[in-house]
């Protein structure tokens, strides 16, 4: 059990590793060429297809797992997770129907910066080093926002059909948000038996410093290729 739990750090390197084609919210091919295809409302595939981008989305769960880290009610995690929930619905719907583009990397990087963030917070740095404590579910909502517009920026390159739009978008955020709570449930799961061991304590500062890292490195691997396309 205490390989287990010193396991953690290391299994959270290894999902940033995967992370990186996940982070910009990639569509798989196969989905892709059905998004850009399709024509009228499909509702039922374009609700799984919401559920397997949340499922699969690396840089979400990371900050899922930042916001829910010292939560021990259910009903915190429900407040907090509506906050993120709110958000990211607003910005995925609005930013598609509306056609409002933003730059992907920029968005994306913000996403890297909300997960160095939430750990940060997490570490109660900015009490320690600031003196001061932002409104978390404020900033959990303000960063739920650029978490939506993160996937909207995707679905927007695909041109998708305007034919059956509206209820095509709506479904597919009814995906995310049940693609959120299937991987809530298995992260609760996970913090509950963590929690209950005597070396909780001794690794969440190591968790967190992790995670910390993980989001600097996500926001520079997005700095980087707006730079670059820039450059280029």
């Amino acid at each position: 059990m205490r390989f287990a739990i010193r396991a953690i750090p290391v299994l959270l390197l290894l999902l940033l590793i995967l992370s990186f084609p996940a982070l910009a919210h990639n569509v798989a091919a196969k989905d892709a060429e059905f998004l850009k295809q399709n024509q009228g409302a499909q509702i039922v595939p374009f609700i799984y297809l919401g559920a397997k981008h949340m499922v699969t989305g690396y840089d979400h769960l990371l900050f899922l797992f930042g916001v829910i880290f010292f939560l021990y009610r259910l009903k915190d995690v429900a407040i907090y997770v509506t906050c993120f929930a709110v958000g990211h619905s607003i910005t995925l719907l609005t930013g598609v129907l509306s056609g409002m583009h933003l730059n992907p990397y920029i968005v994306d990087a913000i996403i890297g910066l909300s997960v160095a963030y939430k750990a940060f917070d997490n570490l109660d740095g900015f009490r320690t080093l600031f003196g001061f404590q932002p409104n978390v579910k404020l900033a959990v909502l303000a960063f739920g926002l650029f978490h939506g517009f993160g996937l909207a920026t995707k679905l927007q390159q695909l041109n998708l059909s305007a034919n059956g739009l509206v209820g095509n978008m709506l479904s597919f955020n009814l995906g995310v948000e049940i693609g959120q709570l299937v991987a809530l449930s298995v992260i609760l799961v996970a913090m509950r038996w963590w929690r209950g061991t005597n070396d909780f304590v001794k690794h969440a500062v190591l968790a967190n410093v992790v995670v910390m890292s993980a989001g600097f490195v996500l926001m520079g691997y997005q700095l980087g290729g707006y730079f670059t396309g820039k450059a280029a």
